[in-house]
């Protein structure tokens, strides 16, 4: 049985955290719409195809085929066949999958792509305008906010474990600036749906919110059998 759950907040807010911990405990798909693009940024990189030759690039996306198999390790992602799992978090199609996805009929392609990934599935999304232009008819949605200031310490907090040393108004300054890029884009801006559930993780614990999501999808499935 189908049923869609839309998660969009700001960079910080812990969604992909509590997305991923979502799936493993209700037994739902984590579908990554990133993916979709970073594929296509790595396709555009294959192809040797020029940033600025958006009519290439579009037709590119329309005669792409992209998969995703989710499994208990994670999910697989195929490019045209191929796992390309690890090659689309290369730091060559990180630099790439901003510009690429802003083309407005890529976005169109891939919404319609990921929509397809969907069907007849149980399956948990993030992103930034999930539940109000990939999913606006989700079966919940869910907005996850946290100040910017709560935010920035967690983003510097996950630096620090990774080795990556920061300085806490800088990394302060970039989730300010990253919330106005977020909010002002032509296409798939930040928004929170209307119908979405709002939650402020700020004195939250990850647990904690895992554990409100899932009493709140719990709660929607039962009420719509």
């Amino acid at each position: 049985m189908s049923f869609i759950v839309a998660v969009d907040g700001p960079a910080g807010s812990g969604k992909g955290t509590v997305t991923k911990k979502i799936a493993q405990k209700l037994d739902f798909i984590n579908l990554d719409t990133g993916a979709t693009y970073r594929c296509l940024a790595l396709e555009v990189l294959r192809k040797g195809i020029d940033l600025n030759n958006e009519e290439k690039i579009i037709e590119l996306a329309n005669n792409i085929d992209i998969k995703i198999d989710s499994t208990k390790e994670g999910d697989i992602v195929y490019l045209n066949g191929e796992d390309v799992t690890k090659k689309i978090r290369q730091e060559n199609v990180t630099k790439i999958v901003s510009q690429v996805s802003a083309i407005i009929p890529v976005r169109t392609k891939m919404v319609e792509l990921q929509r397809n990934l969907s069907k007849g599935k149980k399956v948990i999304v993030e992103g930034r305008d999930i539940g109000t232009v990939v999913f606006p008819n989700a079966n919940l949605k869910i907005y996850l906010d946290a100040s910017s200031e709560v935010r920035a310490k967690r983003r510097q907090k996950q630096n620090e474990e990774n080795g990556i040393t920061s300085n806490y108004e800088e990394v302060l300054k970039q989730i300010i600036q990253r919330d106005n890029n977020d909010k002002n884009k032509k296409v798939g801006a930040l928004k929170k749906a209307d119908d979405a559930v709002l939650i402020d993780t700020s004195e939250m614990t990850i647990e904690e919110v895992v554990d409100t999501i899932e009493k709140l999808i719990l709660t929607r499935q039962e009420n719509e059998k």
